[in-house]
């Protein structure tokens, strides 16, 4: 009986946070190349520029590329893209930690002397309908 009951609640909780889960779509405009992979971080503010919970990737095709993020739950997001153009799971810096690699941020956010705060990036996720977010990538 308790197996019962702890397999009915953890079904209600996934069925209650598919309800209020939603989709990013992400667009990527700005991509150099066909190398590597395009690869994006959904972060809330504390995880922001951290290790980011939620994300994706596809392969690169030079021009634009969707990258959708599934399971976003409903709350104040910032969305991170980058092109990993060697494929090796993380953005590379020179020597002055200057990103090496293609990036960009929601809302334009841009990166001046140091990443944009959290709240230039965020993005309002809702519940049910897809978000489609939209990012420029800059090299």
């Amino acid at each position: 009986m308790k197996h019962v009951l702890k397999s009915a609640l953890a079904g209600a909780l996934l069925a209650s946070a598919g309800a209020s889960a939603t989709t990013l779509q992400v667009k990527i405009d700005g991509v150099a190349s066909g190398k590597g992979k395009l690869r994006v971080a959904v972060c809330d503010e504390s995880t922001f520029l951290k290790k980011c919970t939620l994300g994706a990737a596809t392969a690169a095709h030079a021009g634009s590329a969707r990258v959708d993020v599934p399971n976003v739950p409903a709350g104040a997001w910032a969305v991170m893209a980058y092109h990993d153009e060697n494929d090796n799971e993380k953005m590379d810096r020179n020597a002055m930690g200057i990103p090496s690699e293609g990036y960009g941020f929601s809302n334009g956010a841009t990166a001046k002397y140091g990443p944009p705060p959290f709240r230039q990036a965020a993005v309002t996720v809702g519940n049910g309908a897809a978000v489609p977010v939209q990012i420029n990538l800059q090299y």
